[in-house]
């Protein structure tokens, strides 16, 4: 992020001296809100890390609440148990003391009607901007760079945790011919440096590490012949739509943010068998996820969504 930035599309940006994620995100949102107690009619809060400060905030702010309580957080496997139960402590508060919750997955919605009896807004991601044109002499060199063809392999894009099944994808890839590149921060954790050390040998995988170069990525993602996505925590991943504007197949683990997300329309899998199985088809076709994606998760779309909720609550 360009931190000397004051303005982007008349937004004015101001700036918190922690990191959004990890340790640091619960004083980041305590801060951020600190900072926002006057002077605005909305306040919008991303995660609910911070969300233990809700019962304060609302008693000294006249702005409305909109919290989009993102994934359910306290069941990812990363987190230790007290950490999990200040996630889920910091859940309630958010739904209890927001003036309106947003969930961007039917799946993420249908637990808080459940776990709390409380409505919330459907509001999902967008994901057109990863659509550019990029000259045919970059692509054909980035695709060498890597030593792939067009149209020839699959590529998975993900942080290396257990809850995004790297491991079972890896292994599915390691017993067949399919070529595979795996982008992903591959020495965040002992965990992932043994996955990394297990198959960076594969004459069929690439471990590749994060690529922060948006042109080389979209250069990687458009012209794969498959996506396979194996997150199987919170609600629609910014990462799955954006590849369904690329109208390749999607392989995606089988759980209900992934199913909502795509529509019930692309293909999934619960274990390395039956990835390798949708591997062995040769009648997959990636054209209706970009349909699905224009109708569903474009921008303008999503904005318009949020400033209709504002709006209704400001005249209430």
């Amino acid at each position: 992020m360009d931190y000397s930035l004051s303005e982007y599309k008349g937004a004015c940006l101001r700036y918190v001296p922690l990191h959004a994620n990890g340790a640091q995100s619960m004083p980041y949102d305590v801060l951020s809100l600190c900072k926002a107690v006057r002077g605005y009619d909305v306040v919008l809060i991303l995660g609910v890390s911070g969300c233990l400060f809700l019962p304060v905030f609302a008693r000294i702010t006249r702005s409305r609440i909109v919290v989009n309580i993102d994934g359910l957080e306290h069941r990812r496997d990363k987190w230790s148990r007290f950490a999990k139960w200040i996630l889920r402590r910091s859940e309630a508060m958010a739904v209890r003391y927001a003036d309106a919750v947003v969930a961007d997955n039917k799946g993420i919605q249908d637990y808080v009607s459940a776990t709390y009896g409380c409505p919330s807004e459907l509001i999902a991601y967008g994901g057109d901007h990863v659509r550019k044109k990029l000259s045919d002499e970059f692509c054909r060199s980035t695709l060498q760079r890597y030593g792939v063809e067009g149209g020839k392999y699959a590529i998975t894009v993900c942080r290396i945790e257990p809850e995004n099944n790297s491991h079972h994808i890896l292994e599915a890839f390691s017993h067949t011919d399919h070529l595979l590149i795996f982008i992903g921060n591959w020495n965040h954790s002992d965990w992932s440096r043994q996955l990394k050390t297990r198959y960076k040998d594969s004459r069929n995988i690439r471990l590749v590490d994060a690529v922060y170069d948006l042109d080389i990525l979209y250069a990687l993602r458009s012209n794969a012949g498959l996506y396979v996505h194996g997150h199987s925590a919170g609600g629609t991943n910014p990462s799955l739509v954006e590849a369904m504007f690329f109208g390749m197949p999607i392989l995606a683990f089988d759980c209900v943010y992934n199913r909502e997300t795509t529509f019930g329309r692309a293909c999934y899998f619960k274990d390395e068998k039956e990835l390798r199985s949708l591997l062995d088809r040769d009648d997959l076709d990636g054209a209706e996820m970009r349909e699905l994606a224009k109708s569903s998760y474009i921008w303008s779309r999503i904005a318009g969504q949020y400033v209709d909720l504002y709006r209704r609550l400001l005249a209430k």
